[in-house]
């Protein structure tokens, strides 16, 4: 069984930085991708930045040149660095983990979330 722990969010002044990050366990760490999605009550959710294994990256529009998101050198895990931080930004963010490659649509498995607000 695949089991997601996340860590960070809270509350985070406009302009400024946060890292969350996401560590799978229970599940082959072979041709895997780790991703970040978000998603605000009454909007769709949104596709924020995605690791996969061998190193490729892929972000969502709105956070392209803002938010990095890299394994730390850790397998198994994803940390997003997300700077410059507006007020469009808040959400609940969710780890996501599957087997496949960057670019595929987000797999089954879920992290329990954590929200990020930006206000002064």
């Amino acid at each position: 069984q695949v089991h997601l722990v996340e860590s960070g969010g809270g509350l985070v002044q406009p302009g400024g930085s946060q890292i969350l990050s996401c560590v799978a366990s229970g599940a082959s760490l072979v041709c895997y991708v780790l991703g970040w999605y978000r998603q605000d009550p009454g909007k769709q959710r949104e596709l924020v930045a995605t690791f996969q294994d061998d190193g490729t990256t892929l972000y969502g529009d709105s956070v392209k040149g803002r938010f990095t998101i890299s394994s730390g050198n850790a397998k198994g895990a994803a940390y997003l660095l997300m700077n410059s931080l507006k007020p469009e930004d808040p959400a609940r963010y969710s780890c996501n983990f599957g087997r496949g490659v960057s670019g595929d649509p987000p797999y089954d498995f879920w992290g329990q979330g954590t929200q990020v607000t930006v206000s002064s």
